[in-house]
């Protein structure tokens, strides 16, 4: 039987900085050296760590390799925990709720190049 666990709505989720600073708990290295690692300053890694400075896509990716656990982990965490301050402090009542559901199938909508493979999105 499987235990599913129910978050509480009315708590924010965490910060990924509150996430990693419960990592280095348990970790032989400074803070310094972390960041080294990363190759980011102190001050940089300071700002997340004190969820000043959110995790950006570049930065999912170097914390995704140093932990081992790939950069998806670290975007979820700084997505949910940007909606839920966007839900709580956007202020939407202007804005209609159209009530359509769509279903997309993201094969079709990614745009074909000439030769019929899908094109990427002009990345680095």
């Amino acid at each position: 039987m499987a235990i599913t666990a129910k978050r509480n709505t009315n708590r924010c989720p965490p910060h990924p900085g509150e996430v990693i600073e419960d990592m280095l708990e348990d970790l032989d290295f400074s803070k310094s050296a972390i960041a080294k690692m990363l190759g980011i300053s102190s001050q940089q890694l300071h700002a997340i760590l004190a969820a000043c400075k959110p995790v950006s896509p570049e930065m999912a990716a170097r914390l995704g390799k140093l932990f081992g656990n790939g950069p998806s982990l670290w975007l979820r965490l700084q997505a949910a925990h940007d909606a839920w301050h966007a839900e709580r402090e956007v202020d939407v009542s202007a804005v209609p709720s159209l009530n359509v559901a769509y279903k997309v199938d993201l094969a079709e909508a990614l745009p074909e190049d000439r030769s019929g493979a899908t094109r990427d999105c002009g990345g680095k």
